[in-house]
């Protein structure tokens, strides 16, 4: 299989791996053959790209670390919650179903082949902040599970990472929503959502105070640069500055009302480039970059020599020099495919990506 931008997909391929809307509900199961209605229709969605059958590349594995069923049942869990809170029934907040759902997302991590998030399974605008939460949980339990957390810590920080912006029910949606640049007054609501978010769950009996701490500092920055209070290094808890990475990662890998989503190797450059400053050292060096690829599996690329094609594994140990097959030189197709593993052609360098 390859990752096609819908732009360049024809009718008659095949979809090689089912597409999830945000909340988890499968919209086209992989074997579909692609007629140009189904094209349209989730163009109109926002989907931008999706894996494609090709037998030159049918070696290729993406390991789906948390299950549609799961997705589900977690952003179920956040809609009953946003209704509550709606409603201010603070009473009634249905936070065994959130703690299962987390529940749910770590047994599945647990038990999956491969601890990579793969950016590609969601895709879309619609409910960004129950996706986005979702998304951020997997990232930072991935990240918690692979430096070794016993199960108690994970549930902690997965009860307030999926939590993290309940703040967000008290900002008026014309503001969270808005296309063009906040002012100033639009910009202090914003950020109250952190203050607010806390309140919501030290209010509740059932929510630990460390996880209610990740509502209250995935905004803060290592630097100090970060808000509510301007917190920095260690003055942050570790929940919070795992969930700082995990947050501001899938954020930038997301479709919004008013951008486009950077590419995966952009938001992950961002991550390493601000490692110091705005993330601790340690997360990103010995975690971050080893759990979120730069180039994933299936992704088309174009070298420096002109040549391209796709990323076909992982190199563990070179997250940036992947293996990859090309199958054309500039836009001539070749005769029979070239296997490069890039950690060994250190002269041959990605340039660009190109889902074609």
């Amino acid at each position: 299989m390859r990752l096609v931008n819908i732009a360049y997909v024809e009718e008659g391929e095949v979809l090689a791996r089912p597409l999830i809307s945000p909340n988890g509900k499968i919209l086209l199961q992989s074997g579909v053959r692609l007629t140009r209605n189904y094209i349209e229709k989730l163009q109109q969605l926002g989907i931008d790209t999706m894996f494609i059958e090709d037998d030159t590349f049918d070696d290729v594995e993406i390991h789906t670390t948390v299950s549609t069923q799961t997705r589900e049942v977690a952003y179920a869990a956040l809609q009953n919650l946003s209704k509550n809170l709606n409603g201010n029934n603070m009473s009634n907040l249905n936070l065994d179903e959130v703690e299962r759902a987390v529940q749910n997302i770590i047994e599945d991590l647990l038990c999956s082949h491969d601890l990579v998030f793969n950016v590609h399974e969601i895709q879309g605008y619609d409910d960004y902040t129950f996706q986005h939460s979702v998304n951020t949980t997997i990232i930072a339990l991935i990240m918690a599970i692979s430096m070794g957390w016993p199960q108690n810590r994970l549930l902690e920080l997965g009860m307030g990472v999926l939590m993290h912006d309940v703040g967000k029910i008290k900002v008026p949606p014309e503001i969270l929503n808005k296309k063009g640049p906040l002012t100033e007054g639009e910009f202090a609501e914003i950020i109250k959502h952190a203050e607010y978010g806390f309140e919501i769950l030290r209010q509740c009996r059932d929510v630990n105070l460390l996880s209610a701490h990740v509502a209250l500092q995935h905004q803060e920055r290592w630097d100090g640069s970060g808000y509510p209070r301007g917190l920095k290094g260690t003055e942050i808890h570790e929940y919070g500055r795992l969930a700082a990475v995990a947050d501001v990662y899938e954020a930038l890998t997301s479709k919004r009302v008013y951008r486009d989503a950077l590419r995966p190797y952009e938001a992950y450059e961002y991550v390493v480039a601000n490692s110091g400053k705005l993330f601790e050292p340690k997360i990103v060096k010995d975690t971050f970059t080893k759990c979120i690829t730069p180039y994933p599996n299936g992704s088309g690329i174009r070298l420096s020599n002109g040549q391209r094609g796709n990323v076909v594994k992982q190199n563990p140990c070179f997250p940036t020099r992947p293996y990859v097959r090309i199958t054309h030189d500039g836009d001539k197709p070749l005769p029979f495919p070239l296997d490069y593993d890039l950690a060994d052609n250190p002269s041959l360098v990605i340039i660009a990506i190109e889902n074609k």
